[in-house]
């Protein structure tokens, strides 16, 4: 809108030069034709036959000059000249006046060129020399007044011609000021353009750049998820799988009936590791959350983990229950299970508590047991390449603008505690 608003401006002063120029360049020769032709027309009642020679003389000397100065005016050296014609056919234009006053309207031309042929502090000047002709040609016996009343009537004019001379000075002053102000302004607009212009196109690179950048961080970040994924679901449920193998071969000629619970589990374990495989690659929510809302899916999971390794699990919900975003539950899902693999790989507990709270704009997980702890402080910051353990929770709680905070020391157990925002399912 400001280009708009500048060429706008820019050509409406464009268009007013234009308009000034094309007076300039012609008005003279029409203000002195018709002055030429209105005093030949009325000289035989106005003008004296010595008034008429001279007259006779000076139109021509008054129109080679008017031709000289049309060739100067645009070169260079025309600046320098410029005083000298505006003298010189200010000095015409009074005489010519002094012969017939219907020569006044060649002399108008001082009112309107004086600002644009001589300097600021001589421009008055020549305008008041102009006043001067305006008011001997309207006295009513020209030059000079022959009679106490026409010395009244000229002084009564030039009084007045020499008013509306400085009031039009003033006014061509403010009307030159205001030009340049609008011609100042036009330049800043324009170079604010510019720059602005420029700006949009270093926003264009920056965009395009950030675009590439926002790729290759998303797929940075599925690559991180998947291998969480892959961690949590599959990792976790080979594990458990070989574990019931093994029991299965320890304890298959032994005791077949155990052997065949063993067996089942190994089997119903596959199966689960088979649809979480699917779902994550799916990007769709845990196998446990398809049908269940968050506390039942985790107290099934506590109960499941419980049953395969023989401690003492329990599972609690505070607060009031809510729906969830599925990213959410997701999130506070994978957290407790890779917590509860981690209790059943390294602390030997004998009891896990597992709460899920409600707590107004937030909600919490917490894990404890009573094993035997370890110096979180000790433990080797985490890559994303070497294991998914505390460090995977951390990164899957701050994908959710959460926290992980783990409190333990040796011989008295661990507590894991995630915070992520309430985001209600949509």
């Amino acid at each position: 809108m400001g280009t708009g608003r500048t060429g706008r401006s820019t050509a409406a002063v464009t268009t007013a030069e234009q308009g000034w120029e094309q007076f300039f360049r012609y008005g003279p020769y029409g203000l002195f034709g018709l002055a030429t032709v209105v005093s030949a027309m009325s000289a035989d009642l106005i003008m004296s036959r010595t008034g008429t020679y001279v007259a006779g003389a000076l139109v021509p000397v008054a129109l080679m000059l008017q031709l000289w100065w049309s060739r100067i005016r645009h070169r260079p050296a025309g600046r320098s000249w410029a005083s000298v014609y505006f003298v010189v056919r200010t000095v015409l234009a009074f005489v010519l006046t002094w012969t017939n006053p219907f020569f006044s309207m060649f002399a108008l031309l001082g009112y309107f060129d004086a600002a644009r042929l001589l300097s600021r502090r001589t421009a008055r000047v020549g305008m008041l020399a102009t006043a001067v002709t305006m008011a001997g040609s309207q006295c009513g016996s020209g030059f000079p007044p022959d009679t106490l009343m026409n010395w009244t009537a000229f002084g009564i004019l030039l009084a007045l011609h020499s008013t509306l001379v400085l009031v039009f000075a003033q006014l061509d002053t403010r009307q030159a000021e205001q030009a340049r102000t609008q011609l100042h302004t036009i330049d800043e607009l324009e170079s604010a353009n510019a720059r602005l212009e420029q700006a949009l196109a270093e926003n264009a690179g920056l965009h395009a750049q950030l675009l590439v950048q926002a790729r290759e961080a998303g797929v940075a970040d599925e690559r991180s998820r998947l291998a969480a994924e892959i961690h949590d679901t599959i990792a976790q449920g080979l594990t458990g799988i070989i574990a019931q193998l093994q029991v299965v071969t320890s304890t298959a000629e032994s005791d077949p009936a155990l052997a065949r619970v063993h067996l089942d589990r190994a089997a119903a374990l596959a199966r689960h590791s088979l649809g979480e495989a699917r779902r994550s690659v799916s990007n769709l929510v845990p196998a446990a959350l398809a049908h269940d809302d968050l506390p039942e899916a985790l107290g099934k999971t506590v109960a499941s983990w419980a049953e395969r390794t023989g401690v003492r699990a329990e599972c609690t919900v505070t607060g009031t229950a809510e729906p969830l975003h599925d990213e959410v539950g997701a999130t506070l899902l994978r957290i407790a299970e890779e917590a509860l693999a981690n209790v059943g790989r390294h602390s030997r507990a004998t009891r896990v508590g597992v709460t899920l709270s409600f707590m107004g704009d937030e909600v919490t997980l917490d894990v404890r047991d009573d094993g035997c702890g370890f110096d979180p402080v000790a433990l080797p910051p985490y890559r994303g390449s070497d294991g998914f353990g505390l460090g995977g929770m951390r990164a899957r709680a701050e994908r959710m603008a959460g926290t992980v905070v783990v409190e333990s020391e040796p011989g008295n157990g661990a507590a894991v505690c995630a915070r992520v925002p309430l985001v209600p399912q949509r």
